[in-house]
């Protein structure tokens, strides 16, 4: 007789529903695992066997064979414990076969029989309620779980609650969800001194969700700034958070089950490498951008991450997703991320400062920021110069806005973005209009598309250039409240794109004498 019960091998987000099948029958006494596992599924059998013995429950001298089907797929990771203990236990009669027949399970096992908690317990759930299965797993990811509604979700924390639930003993309680999190940020945009520019260019980026690129003296201001956009990105939608928390779970980044509305905001190392950028490694795991879905991810001394790591992120920023591609795996991952580079002017970083004239002036300047293609440049929508700010000005009160004003008037323009991409699949805000999409909600009036017209023929623009800057203009009359692109939208849309941050051309600064 064959046992018969559930469990998810994951692809990226997606969890693929795996049968788990258990035979004892007569032979030679052996534990064998067939399915394509991997090194941690082969070794379940001895931690289910220790399990077993550890509660008085011994294996009988037959042969055990545990399949997992379908047999191509390859299994990785420690959560196939528990389903293949219950397979057996259910095999062995001691579970009725038809209740373990109906649910899904996942948790890795002690030796003496414990549920340890394991990652993509949110996923996971999502696939039990598609295949209308009820999901057992470690109480510590019950609660993760249990934000999946339409399944019913157990969390026990050992395997002898689990059997005396299914011999009707002792019943395990559903799980409730966990809480949503609730992150305090106490950095204003107040404490920036000075900057005004800057900080409009930010408030049109977190309103349309476009790509932002600071250049700048050492100390101007650029991470100060830019750590600041938590503060005025409006709360994830409840799709938006449980896109991101399936991710995040994956990754083992929920917090005791916890669902934050909070925007992710990611800051990898500059000495960071492709896979934990873009995701990969030996099981393909998501990277940073993915990690950063529906939020930010600050990249700070742009120039300096490798060549081939940033040239890996052109793809992503149009798209929004990234396939990972391995020998033995082909996984996508979402990566709708908000991109916030910072860099200085040249390696020295003081190029356009004439106090400390670079000595190597235009050259430097030319070399540094060289390591940005132009392909990769053209990909951001706005690019602001962050001047020093004079030493006179850090002690007077900053007379601008503070990030909830500004919070304010960014969700104010992302609520109207969100009634006219009502219905449109893959739409949420102004950086995702492309196509007949773009020309119907951002063509401009006639003097504003004059002077469009006109500034993308005298420099140069590229068409990725010319859409940019409509998105672009777009926003800003959404902040202001406009239906319609004016000219003063688009000419503020076009400074933003055509600033040259880093006056390579410039004349050589004199030394003083």
């Amino acid at each position: 007789m064959v046992a018969r019960t559930f469990t998810v091998a994951f692809e990226g987000v997606d969890a693929r529903l795996v049968e788990v099948q258990c035979a004892v029958t007569a032979g030679m006494p052996a534990f064998s695992v067939v399915g394509l596992p991997d090194k941690a599924v082969s070794e379940a059998r001895e931690r289910v066997r220790a399990a077993l013995t550890a509660m008085a429950i011994a294996l009988p001298s037959k042969r055990v064979t545990i399949n997992m089907s379908p047999a191509d797929l390859p299994k990785e990771g420690s959560h196939f414990d528990l389903p293949i203990a219950l397979a057996l236990l259910a095999a062995l009669e001691i579970l009725p076969k038809d209740a373990v027949a109906g649910i899904m399970s996942l948790g890795e096992m002690s030796l003496d029989g414990g549920l340890i908690a394991v990652n993509g317990a949110l996923p996971s759930a999502m696939a039990a309620a598609e295949n209308d299965l009820s999901l057992v797993c470690p109480k510590l990811c019950a609660a993760e779980a249990a934000w999946v509604d339409a399944t019913s979700v157990l969390g026990a924390n050992d395997l002898t609650q689990v059997i005396q639930h299914f011999t009707g003993q002792r019943l395990i309680e559903p799980a409730s969800a966990g809480e949503v999190t609730r992150e305090t940020n106490h950095r204003d945009m107040r404490d920036v001194k000075g900057q005004e520019r800057a900080k409009r260019a930010l408030e049109i980026a977190a309103a349309g969700r476009h790509h932002v690129m600071m250049v700048g003296s050492p100390g101007s201001g650029k991470s100060m700034l830019a750590k600041r956009l938590s503060g005025i990105l409006p709360p994830m939608t409840p799709t938006e958070a449980l896109e991101t928390s399936m991710i995040h779970s994956l990754s083992g980044l929920l917090d005791e089950g916890g669902i934050s509305r909070t925007r992710p905001f990611q800051e990898p190392h500059h000495t960071a490498s492709m896979a934990a950028i873009v995701g990969g490694g030996r099981t393909a795991k998501p990277g940073e951008i993915s990690l950063a879905h529906n939020g930010v991810l600050f990249m700070d001394e742009f120039p300096e991450f490798p060549r081939n790591v940033l040239e890996t992120l052109r793809q992503p920023i149009e798209t929004g997703e990234v396939i990972v591609a391995r020998a033995n795996a082909h996984v996508r991952y979402p990566c709708r991320f908000m991109l916030v580079a910072a860099a200085n002017p040249c390696k020295c970083g003081y190029l356009a400062d004439p106090a400390r004239a670079c000595a190597r002036a235009p050259i430097c300047g030319e070399d540094y920021l060289g390591r940005i293609s132009g392909p990769l440049m053209d990909r951001f929508d706005l690019r602001i110069e962050v001047p020093p700010v004079a030493f006179s000005d850090l002690n007077i009160p900053d007379p601008g806005d503070s990030s909830p004003t500004i919070a304010a008037r960014i969700q104010k323009a992302r609520d109207v973005q969100t009634q006219r991409f009502e219905g449109i699949k893959g739409h949420r805000v102004n950086a995702d209009a492309e196509g007949n999409i773009l020309e119907e909600i951002a063509t401009p009036e006639p003097a504003g598309l004059k002077l469009l017209l006109k500034v993308a023929e005298r420099m140069g623009l590229s068409a990725r250039g010319y859409h940019r800057v409509l998105r672009v203009a777009r926003t800003i009359a959404d902040l202001e409240g406009c239906e319609t692109i004016q000219r003063d939208h688009i000419a503020e849309a076009i400074s933003f794109r055509l600033v040259q941050s880093d006056r390579i051309t410039a004349e050589k600064p004199r030394k003083a004498s």
